[in-house]
């Protein structure tokens, strides 16, 4: 903990004490419970779990989520001392829990989720906080469900309040929410030990007081301001409770303890990761340890007669819009509530509930904005659509009910997902032919079964497959045994040729090879030039997209060790960047490389093209060459040192029979370079045809073909002309 953050870290406290005061307080009525019980909690929650926390944005209490909880417990138990042992129970059982690393859920709840929850508390504090902004305090700060116990609901109590208007409360509401909006854009946002929500917390108490010196009539009753009970020294050993062994059982004691340990717990994990989400630093809670940290809050709240603690997304959303730097403003939190309850209590009594409200919409509007609503949308309706009910479900219900509603509802488009698409399927032909590659997720678990069995099974007869997994971490066993029916079964009697790949030593099914993807003499003959110059253009679409195939090079040497069966030659430049088997995402033996500067052509060039052709059966010829050649930037500067020239003599010839040298006075180097690399390829087809006759009858006789192509460097895009 850095003291240097106590500038922040300091008034961020002051406003989430002032927040959380008041919700405390609501909880603990709501709860049936003591209302000293919500404020221990609230103690407890700031100075012993924030302390333990690694959290430097989570801020701990009462949870409003968990009063309908601890309502029916305690009405069950009978006693709030026998309660107050479910609650030590449920912090040992919490503790267990973080001890064995169960805080791993909290990263398998989907971020649509997430983002419902924080949207959804935003609109319920609009909606809750509506009726204080007014001065209508008939609904108890710290109700957070939809159906009030009064049997009103959110929209009615609104309905209520407007003929219920307090106007002090409403004009220090007024003033408040414009002073908390527009803060922060001007010089006074520098002012960082004293943030605008602790000026107008200031400010509604200065406001009352003047009205109730100088107009009384107008001044805002006690009613309506924060009502900190009398508590005297004598009552806190009341509250120490040391749970008995005899309690422990009591069947319904635990009971509770496990309930209360679930839904604490479950709570905890959802907002941490929603007060992660609003972090601007994108800090990381550790789940197992913010766990433990509540454990063992609760434990101490069960000894000293708080309610049930959990990580609260309010206080904590209020903390970091605060300006809060570390934990350091969760912990002095807790101590401003011990010495506002025990020293301070007239002064607390004077905030205004007005002026809190005012701080919680502003807060709330921050978590709804519409722009979170529409960025959900664009996303998609599988994304909007758990988002959308995951808002609506916690505002008409409350957060565990409507978070579990959002998980259904994502679940459901899962496993719809996962039957529609769960793995990436490419079909695409290579020199060999027509391959079925099946790339596996990540993760291959039993929802994926159907649809992998129906892909498998309507695969068509006489079929090359690649079943690859060398980036998935874990299949299923049912999914194994699918697979195995497949490969055992299914494949033979369909004639499908299978690889399998990246199976790890710890699968029954292993990997194996049925065919190596390299081009045989068979296949090569049953090719002709055309559907050779097809295969290159499909090749090089590959490339260029970052989709090549895979390949097995070992095997592809052993299998072509004995023959090589190429299906063209090509002869290209000596550059790196040029390679044709990968530009052409081509094989070991599917292609004759001929690399010479310029791509010039000489009678030992040629002769390499006969043997190519004649020999070994290459059915196209491609010249090619490409951008910011150096061997053409050579001859256009002249170069010819050593044995240089005899490359770039031959390439000055062909540019200055077509008019490209020397360089005139309206031509760049580059353009240069690049005009006379295009006419010196197109020289080079001409230099075969010229040179070779055995060639030249071939192609004239269609036998095989010959084309130029034009290869740019930057963007890896090979052009070819019309074949020959």
């Amino acid at each position: 903990m850095n003291i240097q953050n106590l500038k922040s870290d300091i008034p961020a406290s002051i406003v989430v004490f002032l927040v959380a005061l008041p919700l405390c307080l609501g909880i603990a009525l709501a709860s049936g419970a003591p209302m000293l019980s919500g404020i221990i909690a609230g103690i407890i929650g700031g100075i012993i779990v924030g302390f333990l926390s690694k959290s430097d944005t989570s801020v701990s209490g009462p949870a409003a989520g968990l009063a309908a909880v601890v309502l029916a417990s305690i009405h069950q138990l009978g006693s709030f001392e026998l309660f107050l042992t479910a609650v030590f129970l449920a912090g040992l059982i919490q503790l267990i829990m973080g001890i064995t690393k169960t805080g791993f859920i909290a990263d398998f709840i989907p971020t649509n989720v997430i983002k419902g929850l924080l949207s959804a508390i935003g609109i319920v504090l609009i909606l809750k906080q509506i009726p204080h902004a007014i001065g209508y305090d008939a609904d108890m700060e710290g109700d957070f469900q939809f159906f009030q116990m009064d049997g009103n609901n959110s929209f009615s109590e609104i309905l209520n309040s407007i003929n219920n208007i307090t106007p002090a409360a409403l004009f220090i509401c007024a003033i408040s929410i414009p002073i908390l909006v527009y803060w922060d854009k001007t010089p006074l946002k520098k002012m960082k030990f004293f943030p605008s929500s602790l000026f107008v917390v200031i400010f509604g108490v200065l406001i009352n007081s003047l009205l109730t010196k100088f107009i009384p009539s107008m001044a805002i009753g006690s009613s309506h301001l924060v009502a900190i009970p009398q508590i005297s020294f004598n009552q806190l050993d009341s509250f120490i409770h040391i749970p008995q062994a005899s309690f422990l059982m009591m069947p319904s004691i635990w009971t509770v303890a496990i309930t209360i340990a679930l839904v604490a717990s479950l709570e905890t994990l959802l907002n941490i990761e929603a007060v992660d989400k609003i972090d601007p630093q994108k800090r990381h809670t550790p789940p197992n340890q913010e766990l433990i940290a509540q454990g063992i809050g609760n434990l101490c709240a069960g000894i000293f007669g708080g309610i049930p603690i959990t990580s609260v997304i309010i206080r904590s959303s209020v903390n970091i819009q605060s300006g809060n730097k570390s934990k350091l403003s969760s912990i002095m939190h807790g101590f401003f509530i011990i010495l506002s309850v025990l020293l301070f209590r007239d002064i607390i009594n004077a905030i205004p509930l007005s002026s809190l409200a005012a701080i919680l919409l502003v807060t709330g509007y921050k978590l709804a904005k519409v722009s979170i609503f529409t960025s959900m949308y664009k996303k998609g309706w599988q994304e909007f659509i758990p988002y959308i009910a995951t808002v609506l479900a916690i505002v008409f219900t409350d957060l565990l009910i409507g978070v579990l509603i959002g998980l259904g509802v994502g679940i459901f488009f899962l496993l719809r997902n996962n039957f529609r698409n769960p793995f990436e399927r490419e079909d695409y032909r290579l020199h060999v032919g027509e391959i079925i590659k099946i790339v596996m997720p990540n993760q291959v678990s039993f929802l994926n079964k159907a649809s992998i069995k129906e892909t498998l099974w309507n695969i068509p007869e006489h079929s090359k497959v690649i079943l690859d997994a060398t980036n998935t971490n874990y299949i299923d066993g049912d999914i194994l045994e699918i697979i195995e029916d497949f490969k055992e079964i299914v494949a033979p009697q369909k004639n499908i040729q299978l690889n399998i790949l990246g199976q790890k030593d710890t699968y029954v099914l292993k990997d194996q090879i049925e065919f190596v993807n390299v081009l045989d003499k068979d296949t090569r003959e049953k090719l002709d030039y055309k559907k050779v110059l097809s295969l290159l253009i499909e090749g090089n679409e590959r490339f260029c997209s970052g989709t090549i195939s895979d390949k097995n090079f070992l095997e592809q040497a052993h299998a072509t060790a004995h023959e090589q069966s190429p299906m063209c030659a090509i002869v290209g430049c000596i550059d790196s960047r040029a390679t044709p088997e990968i530009l052409f995402d081509a094989g070991i033996g599917e292609i004759l490389t001929i690399r010479i500067a310029g791509n010039i052509i000489s009678k030992e060039v040629v002769g390499s093209l006969e043997i190519a052709c004649s020999k070994l059966g290459a059915k196209l010829i491609v010249i090619k060459a490409h951008s910011n050649c150096g061997a053409v930037a050579l001859a256009v500067k002249n170069v010819k040192e050593h044995s240089i020239g005899s490359i770039t003599s031959v390439i000055q010839d062909v540019a200055s029979q077509a008019g490209l040298y020397p360089l005139t006075e309206n031509t760049t180097i580059e353009s240069q370079i690049e005009q006379v690399s295009i006419e010196n390829v197109k020289h080079s087809v001409r230099e075969v045809l010229r040179l070779s006759e055995y060639l030249r009858t071939k192609i004239e006789a269609q036998e095989i073909g010959i084309v130029s192509a034009y290869h740019n460097i930057k963007t890896g895009k090979v052009e070819f002309t019309s074949v020959v």
